[in-house]
């Protein structure tokens, strides 16, 4: 089953809906009008559609395994998370002081979207980055970020899940 990034709807929203504009009109953000968004989104549209959307198939026929001491990963992940490293698109949301673009939220959700509904196996990976990222932004001290953030946004490192809870720690089973 092939994927079709909705983009016409997407630009809709941001137009008429959420008010671009608006967002473009605030410091920091001038570059990124209708036209700007349009542009990244037809570019994610086209990695998601292209790239990413033909490993679902190939995800369920050859799922990653750990076997005697190695991990084997789904044909193609591999090369299709390097195309999405170079293509920058860890770090759209992210703050270019630490190697992201900087976009808007506004766009970079589009862009989440399409990575997740294209594949949601292979958008796990950089999902739970953005966490970690996010984590390291909102909560470390500068030092670490300064550490750890660039690694994470340019796609060198992965990150993992962020979960602890006061009764269970990380069992989510025991989570309430």
């Amino acid at each position: 089953m092939s994927y079709q990034a909705p983009i016409k709807d997407m630009l809709f929203v941001m137009q008429d809906l959420a008010g671009i504009g608006q967002v473009a009109a605030l410091p920091g953000f001038e570059d990124y009008d209708l036209d700007t968004a349009q542009a990244v989104l037809e570019e994610s549209a086209r990695f998601c559609q292209d790239i990413v959307a033909p490993l679902n198939w190939e995800g369920d026929r050859n799922p990653s395994a750990f076997k005697d001491g190695q991990v084997t990963t789904t044909p193609g992940f591999q090369q299709a998370y390097r195309q999405f490293i170079e293509g920058g698109w860890q770090g759209v949301i992210h703050p270019t002081e630490y190697g992201g673009q900087g976009l808007p939220k506004l766009i970079a959700t589009a862009c989440t979207e399409m990575l997740h509904a294209s594949s949601l196996s292979f958008a796990l990976c950089p999902m739970l980055t953005d966490g970690a990222i996010e984590a390291l932004l909102t909560a470390a001290s500068d030092e670490l970020r300064q550490k750890y953030a660039p690694q994470l946004i340019s796609g060198q490192w992965t990150g993992t899940m962020n979960l602890t809870e006061p009764q269970a720690g990380s069992d989510l089973a025991a989570v309430r």
